[in-house]
């Protein structure tokens, strides 16, 4: 749709200005300028390197803010606008059975691998706890423990989906209740007629674009946010900290890959492009969302890329694309999988086969929902930790490299929305569809 495309069109120049570019460059500078602020080499003394990274490290402060700003009124509009550019029942029924679908296999099958690799690898076992608890400090604040529902409180776990004052739960960042009203104020807007319908779709159509405009100018502190942070995170921890957690980094990364292998063969079912065009047209946006960590800052150009560049829909790229960046969190639920057996493994604690089943299942339900913001990982893992009884402030052993792989589970998040609106429009376009016979 044509409001789309002029809404994406600075990002779009960004793009042309080579800002993933950018971005990489500012990380190998950042890796730099943090090994020679950091403790190894001791050029400054621990007082300087924590005012030189603190100011260094604003501009991603800045960033940060802006995006978790604006991705709420965002989400709205977009899933909004989403149903009313796609105004056929029959057609939102599958869009959302097969997100349904999409959603719930790929988070249990990442989650599974997590923990299968986590007990294959075994990461925690080449980690030396004492170093590192010196080194890093224990976060005071703790999730509260989470257990499964009992029988008699799933009605009323079910009930609280639903927002019953939806401002507070903007407010308070409960994107699935957010979620929830926008499906709500979207079905009910196409339940009536459309000349009264018409000026709150330009209302949100308007907030739409100021909120594209707001993530075009934190994008613009992308360069800057990026070297700033992996200097922090260079200079506080050292090259011999980060070693210490190189198993389980490699643990990580291997099962992001292993997801995305998942995510090919998906694709090669579709026969809609061949590999190479597929990656070839998401190159820029991959590494956008690897270099930014937010699947919410780039969700205008994944929007942007679907449409224009793989032809799908309007009325699914529009609808889906918002919903997977905050449902569809399948690398982090493979994370989080990682993680809690990996703590495991460091403080000795046994799991079982119930315990195992609470991972996948805590993961695949923490992921629903979460903001689709820089470090919302880390704060789920905590509530997972507590469910099977490994200390919570095991989360601190993971802060120094959460950041790094947190860029790469952002970029596999935003591949799996990509393969979600893939497979809606296979499974919806007829086989004589022009942009089908195009592909063809």
């Amino acid at each position: 749709m044509l409001p789309i495309k002029r809404l994406s069109d600075r990002l779009e120049k960004l793009i042309e200005g080579r800002l993933w570019l950018k971005v990489l460059i500012a990380l190998g500078l950042g890796i730099c300028f943090g090994l020679l602020l950091g403790p190894d080499l001791n050029f400054f003394t621990p007082s300087t390197v924590k005012i030189l990274t603190s100011w260094l490290a604003l501009p991603g402060q800045v960033f940060l803010v802006l995006i978790q700003m604006i991705v709420v009124p965002l989400v709205v509009a977009s899933i909004v606008r989403g149903l009313a550019a796609n105004n056929n029942p029959q057609a939102l029924k599958k869009i959302g059975l097969i997100a349904l679908i999409f959603v719930l296999s790929t988070t249990i099958a990442a989650a599974t691998i997590g923990i299968s690799l986590g007990q294959l690898i075994k990461p925690g076992s080449h980690l030396q706890l004492g170093t590192l608890i010196e080194t890093i400090p224990v976060p005071t604040q703790h999730a509260p423990a989470s257990s499964f529902p009992a029988l008699d409180q799933l009605p009323e776990k079910m009930l609280s989906l639903l927002p019953t004052n939806p401002l507070a739960s903007m407010v308070s960042g409960e994107m699935l209740q957010v979620i929830l009203f926008a499906a709500v104020l979207g079905f009910a807007l196409l339940s009536i007629p459309a000349k009264q319908a018409q000026p709150l779709f330009d209302l949100l159509a308007a907030l739409q674009e100021v909120s594209i405009r707001v993530v075009s100018w934190a994008m613009h502190l992308a360069p800057l946010a990026v070297f700033g942070l992996i200097t922090k995170l260079v200079a506080n921890l050292g090259v011999n900290i980060l070693t210490g957690m190189l198993m389980y980094v490699l643990t990580v990364v291997i099962g992001l890959f292993m997801l995305v292998m998942l995510y090919t063969l998906l694709i090669l079912t579709t026969r809609r492009f061949p590999l190479r065009v597929f990656f070839g047209k998401l190159r820029e946006l991959l590494l956008l969302a690897f270099s930014t960590s937010s699947s919410a800052a780039v969700m205008p150009l994944t929007i942007r890329v679907t449409e224009n560049e793989l032809g799908i829909r309007p009325g699914i790229a529009q609808f889906l694309v918002p919903l997977g960046a905050t449902v569809n969190m399948a690398g982090t639920a493979l994370y989080q999988g990682v993680a809690t057996v990996f703590l495991a493994q460091v403080f000795n604690v046994d799991l079982t086969s119930t315990n195992y089943a609470f991972i996948v299942t805590m993961a695949v339900a923490a992921s629903v929902g979460s903001p689709a913001t820089p470090g919302a990982g880390i704060v789920i893992l905590s509530m997972v930790l507590e469910g099977v009884g490994i200390p919570a402030a095991g989360v601190a052993l993971l802060l120094g490299v959460d950041r790094i792989l947190d860029m790469c589970r952002t970029a596999v998040n935003v591949l799996g929305d990509v393969v979600a609106c893939t497979l809606a429009e296979h499974f919806l376009m007829p086989e004589n569809h022009p942009v089908q016979q195009e592909i063809n």
